[in-house]
């Protein structure tokens, strides 16, 4: 009997959990429909009200009236790779953005050996079996027999070294290395060094926190608060390796007419970052509702003089409210170092 009660209990828990997962899903989406998310945000604020709901449950009398869940995804995707999977996945992720359609992702990072290959196949095979249809299959496997191993399971397989390597040996006359994790095995090579060095100095520079060192910067983003300057940053200097620096423009400097005092002497590696007010609004009130620091008009306020002050000091600048970081940092990119090599 105690079993029983047990098993009651966590069904009704359960029940309350897929409710309330309903209901934060709906507001979401409420959300997402009068505004023009960037990607994750509407997930961010999903996990983090969801977070807060099951920290202090609430009884839902009548589940029926609440909208359907979610479709489940309609189809299962795996990414293999004998390394981090990075580019499986990218290259995975843009193919599958054209469908309107929502996939099950399963990673598989490190696939470098037989067994770990074989592995990998039962799990494809398993999907297939659970689910009735073919898993889609991204691979990055530079050896041919693993990669011959993941082609016997049961799914639709799309290999991009397989694809496109040999005919390029065709072309080129010449023999790949066929070497496993070459495009990231550059732990000792100048260009990681350098992209390492770039990550320290733009977590450093964030925020306008130093001061120092702002001339070996090859980039300095300026903004109003929570226009993406942060992200862009850490961005710039992950993926391109540059030393990107961030400044907020802040009411102070509106009121002055003028730029922060350190920021002058480097106008010409100035880049600026401007969104919509509603925009800006609503990204405000998700970390400090209700503040003025939040309110429509401030935000109207401090986008206005901020765009101003850019106009009138000559700086580039751009909108980053439908704009992804990747975007973002691309268009940057192509105005300041337009041969700057991609990691």
């Amino acid at each position: 009997m105690e079993t029983c009660g047990c098993i009651g209990a966590g069904r009704g828990r359960d029940s309350r959990i897929l409710v309330i997962l309903a209901r934060v899903q709906h507001n979401a989406k409420s959300v997402a429909e009068h505004s023009t998310p960037r990607s994750g945000d509407v997930q961010r604020t999903l996990h983090a009200t969801l977070s807060a709901k099951l920290n202090k449950p609430t009884m839902i009398d009548d589940p029926q009236s609440l909208p359907a869940l979610a479709p489940a995804p309609s189809r299962t995707v795996f990414f293999v790779s004998d390394g981090t999977g990075i580019t499986a996945e990218t290259f995975g992720h843009a193919v599958l953005s054209q469908f309107e359609m929502r996939f099950r992702q399963i990673r598989l990072p490190f696939i470098d050996s037989i067994e770990k290959a074989h592995d990998a196949a039962r799990r494809i095979n398993d999907s297939f079996a659970l689910h009735g249809q073919r898993p889609i299959v991204f691979s990055t496997l530079v050896k041919h027999d693993l990669s011959s191993v993941i082609r016997s399971a049961k799914g639709m397989h799309m290999d991009l070294f397989q694809t496109f390597v040999a005919p390029l040996e065709q072309e080129l006359d010449v023999k790949s290395t066929h070497t496993i994790g070459r495009i990231h095995n550059a732990v000792d090579s100048e260009e990681y060094k350098n992209r390492i060095e770039a990550i320290n100095f733009s977590l450093a520079h964030d925020d306008g926190q130093s001061h120092k060192n702002l001339a070996d910067a090859d980039v300095i983003l300026v903004g109003v608060s929570r226009s993406g300057k942060t992200p862009t940053s850490l961005y710039l200097a992950m993926q391109y390796g540059l030393k990107a620096a961030n400044y907020p423009l802040i009411p102070d400097d509106f009121e002055r007419g003028r730029l922060p005092s350190n920021l002058p002497p480097y106008k010409a590696k100035l880049f600026g970052l401007t969104i919509t007010p509603e925009r800006l609004s609503q990204i405000r009130n998700e970390r400090r509702a209700g503040s003025k620091y939040a309110s429509i008009e401030n935000c109207r306020y401090e986008v206005n003089e901020a765009e101003l002050l850019m106009r009138r000091e000559g700086i580039r600048w751009l909108s980053s409210t439908t704009k992804s970081i990747e975007e973002i940092a691309t268009t940057i990119l192509q105005e300041i170092a337009p041969d700057r090599r991609e990691y």
